[in-house]
């Protein structure tokens, strides 16, 4: 059935190539941070588990498997403990509190005993059944054991003397005592998945937008980095490469088609800007612009007076004067970069025979140009596809220059403080934005070019 569509088939085909290709960078994104006897995560303990009592590292630990998606868990989520074993293969024991659902000790009632087994036991005074303490009358006895008499003021009649004394009873002593239950010993480190299962549980997680927990950011996760991160890099690279692109070409097919004087002068310049790195000229714009004549903040990417970002005019106007540098730093060289491309590319085309030919019909000057542009763009498109594929961590260098707070920053951040999740993150983000402008590239050629048409064609047949 796709014989007769040709375009959809080939469509298909690169589609599919790109989409292994995407897995295998996942696999290769996934992969590398594991290879040799550590993981990411006890690298990552190496650092942060200085300063951290037992429980706390135990707690950071088990966060960051989970993170990575390195741990089995149970049905709840929690991390699981195979538990330690003995010489004859029986599971260890140790006796423990028992804990109430406050988390409470909980305690019972024993009996004491004396070191002979018998019951140990004290005195306390009785009470009756309403709780009240039993008393009874007893004599009063002197000195030689005779009782006291004293005059009954009612009958003026001496009697005996009487006392109230407590009645005593013996009971065995008692004391509180915590229970204490068996509990099996577990290993010190959990139970890890099988690579094959940690990829399964990261592939599932990337089509999902889970890119994990940043370290550096605890716990922030890594696609909220990315979103803060993104626009200020597309900032600095989306303007640069679409207005390099478009005045570039313009002026390379210029310079090209009407050679002369404009082509002395503009070639040379143009390969001289070329040829300069975008770190230098970024730092002799600083220079220049920044510390001496002190026309253009040298960092950052607003006002430090500006405590929230907002379309209001203020922010705005920062925002804007902050941009300049960075700007011009590679807009230059971008567009002097597809300038000298565009020229030799229309040298070319104005050399071929078809071109002779259709001068000797005697076609228009401006059809002949749209005709030289027209195949000349191709190359220029396939590498404003890949510019734009690789625009989104392209600005490493001048953010680093300038402290814009773009994504080769956060890049920069998570390699000095061995954030694996933020850098697998970014890494695997600018791998499917280039894939993606590959398969753009890829279609456009194919939708542009007239000799892939035909060869689409002959070969649908």
């Amino acid at each position: 059935m796709l014989k007769q569509y040709p375009m959809l088939r080939y469509v298909l085909q690169k589609g599919f190539w790109y989409l292994l290709t995407f897995v295998v960078a996942v696999a290769i994104n996934f992969t590398l941070p594991r290879m040799g006897e550590n993981n990411p995560v006890d690298i990552i303990m190496g650092k942060a588990a200085q300063g951290l009592s037992p429980e706390e590292a135990k707690l950071k630990k088990e966060g960051l498997l989970k993170a990575f998606g390195m741990a089995e868990l149970d049905d709840q989520g929690n991390v699981i403990y195979d538990p330690e074993v003995d010489a004859n293969g029986q599971m260890k024991t140790v006796k423990v509190a028992k804990l109430d659902e406050n988390g409470a000790p909980v305690l019972k009632t024993v009996k004491e005993v004396n070191e002979d087994g018998t019951p140990k036991m004290l005195e306390r005074q009785m009470v009756d059944a309403e709780g009240k303490p039993v008393f009874e009358e007893k004599p009063v006895l002197d000195e030689k054991g005779k009782p006291v008499m004293e005059k009954d003021p009612k009958t003026k009649k001496k009697v005996a003397k009487v006392e109230q004394v407590p009645v005593m009873e013996q009971y065995q002593a008692e004391r509180q005592d915590t229970v204490m239950v068996d509990e099996v010993v577990k290993k010190a480190d959990p139970r890890l998945a099988s690579g094959f299962s940690q990829f399964l549980v990261y592939i599932k997680n990337v089509f999902k937008g889970d890119l994990g927990i940043s370290y550096s950011q605890y716990p922030k996760p890594v696609v909220d980095i990315i979103k803060e991160s993104v626009p200020w890099t597309l900032l600095i690279q989306a303007p640069t490469i679409i207005l390099g692109w478009i005045i570039g070409n313009l002026l390379g097919a210029f310079a090209a088609y009407k050679r002369g004087i404009f082509d002395k002068v503009f070639f040379p310049c143009a390969m001289f800007l070329n040829g300069i790195p975008f770190f230098v000229f970024g730092m002799l714009l600083v220079a220049l612009f920044s510390i001496t004549l002190g026309w253009f903040p040298a960092m950052g990417a607003y006002s430090p007076d500006i405590t929230e970002l907002s379309f209001s005019w203020g922010c705005i106007k920062s925002v804007g004067w902050y941009y300049i540098l960075p700007f011009f730093s590679v807009f230059p060289i971008l567009l002097s970069g597809q300038a000298t491309g565009m020229r030799s590319m229309s040298i070319y085309e104005l050399g071929t025979d078809y071109m002779k030919y259709a001068k000797w019909l005697g076609l228009r000057e401006g059809k002949i140009i749209s005709y030289v542009f027209r195949n000349a763009m191709l190359p220029q498109l396939t590498g404003l596809a890949q510019s734009l594929g690789t625009m989104v961590g392209g600005a490493l260098i001048t953010e680093m220059i300038f402290s814009y707070p773009g994504l080769g920053m956060a890049m920069l951040t998570a390699i000095q403080q061995n954030d694996y999740a933020t850098i697998q993150g970014c890494t695997l983000m600018i791998s499917t934005c280039v894939l993606v402008a590959n398969f753009a590239v890829d279609v456009l050629i194919a939708v542009f070019d007239p000799r892939v048409k035909a060869g689409l064609q002959m070969g649908g047949k």
